[in-house]
C-alpha cells in the first residue's frame, strides 16, 4: 500500500553541512503558514530514500536550494535542483528558489535563477528577506521613495 503525501509549499534541498540552515528556513516558512518538506522532519526510518525524495519533489509546488559551497560541490543535490529547474526552465513560476547561506561561487544553469542571499544577516533580518523573496507578487514599497536628486 502507498501512503499519498500531501502536496506542500516547499521542498527544501540542502546538504548535510547545511542541515542547521535548511531546519532555519524550513521552521521560518512553517511559522508563517507554508508547509514544507524537509528530510529531517520527513523522510522516516524503513522508508526508500530516493523514492521519497522523488515523491517529495513532486508533491511541492516550489523548491528552496540551500546554497553554500558544501551544496555546490556536492553531487546528489545536482538532480534535486536540476528537476525544479525542468519543470520551470523560465522560471515563471518561480519554482526552484536558490538560497544563499554562506559565500560561494555559483556557476553553470543554477547561476541563472535570481537568489535570496541571507550572508551576513542577522535572523530577524534574515527571515525578513527570506519570506520576502518567497512571495510571488510584486514587492512595491508602501511608501514613497526618497527623491534622489536636489
Amino acid at each position: 500500500m502507498i501512503i499519498e503525501k500531501p502536496k506542500k509549499d516547499f521542498f527544501i534541498s540542502y546538504n548535510k553541512a547545511d542541515k542547521e540552515w535548511a531546519q532555519w528556513i524550513a521552521w521560518e516558512l512553517e511559522q508563517v503558514g507554508y508547509s514544507t518538506f524537509l528530510q529531517d522532519w520527513d523522510f522516516r526510518p524503513g522508508s526508500n530514500f530516493v523514492l521519497d525524495m522523488n515523491k517529495y519533489i513532486a508533491s511541492s509546488d516550489r523548491m528552496i536550494a540551500v546554497i553554500s559551497p558544501d551544496y555546490i560541490h556536492a553531487l546528489f543535490v545536482h538532480p534535486e535542483w536540476a528537476s525544479a529547474f525542468a519543470n520551470d526552465p523560465i522560471g515563471e513560476k518561480c519554482t526552484l528558489i536558490p538560497v544563499i547561506v554562506k559565500d560561494c561561487e555559483i556557476e553553470s544553469l543554477l547561476a541563472q535563477i535570481i537568489n535570496i542571499n541571507l550572508v551576513g544577516l542577522n535572523n530577524v533580518a534574515a527571515a525578513e528577506r527570506l519570506l520576502e523573496g518567497i512571495r510571488l507578487e510584486r514587492t512595491k514599497p508602501q511608501t514613497e521613495p526618497f527623491f534622489p536628486g536636489q
